[in-house]
């Protein structure tokens, strides 16, 4: 018989929403472009608050907290989250560029990289775009990208649900800027 047990709730030690605003970030952005699934985006900010993100830009139809939908998936990491909407997205990019974010598109080009081969700075900042769920990145934005990468399947599908897809991508950033 093994001796593991589960930790309950207040045995894992989180910090409070106080703690986490005053906590230093990694500094990573995620940007959302388009994405048009409420329970997406609230699972992004699940993902952002556990990765202790900078903050979530939400672009174009994404919707806002606050929103019971977003909500379910968030739980709370709305509040804990930093997060700005911005109508358009190059605008959006443009300004993660003046604030000198290297600007990487999440997406399938003819010029992307796998992600594991992407050397990632520890002195860099980045903003992670994702796109939406059918159409991907906006075309009238990818001139503003530094590089696109993407990850690799193996499967009969072509992508990965977009929230999936911010998991394993602030994932693969988080181990080298923390």
């Amino acid at each position: 018989m093994s001796s593991t047990k589960k930790l309950k709730l207040e045995e894992l030690g989180r910090i409070d929403i106080e703690t986490f605003k005053e906590t230093k970030k990694t500094p990573l952005v995620v940007v959302l472009d388009n994405v048009r699934s409420m329970h997406n985006v609230g699972a992004i900010f699940r993902t952002a608050d556990a990765f202790l993100i900078e903050k979530v830009v939400l672009c174009g139809i994404t919707p806002q907290p606050p929103h019971r939908e977003i909500h379910k998936a968030a739980l709370g990491a709305t509040e804990s989250v930093d997060w700005v909407y911005e109508r358009d997205i190059a605008e959006a990019l443009q300004n993660l560029k003046k604030e000198n974010f290297k600007i990487v598109g999440i997406e399938q080009t003819t010029s992307s990289e796998i992600i594991t081969d992407y050397p990632i700075n520890k002195d860099e900042k980045y903003a992670l775009v994702l796109g939406n769920e059918v159409d991907g990145l906006s075309d009238e934005a990818l001139s503003y990208y530094d590089t696109f990468l993407e990850i690799p399947q193996l499967g009969t599908k072509h992508s990965l649900n977009v929230s999936v897809c911010g998991g394993i991508v602030m994932w693969e950033f988080f181990k080298y800027l923390k």
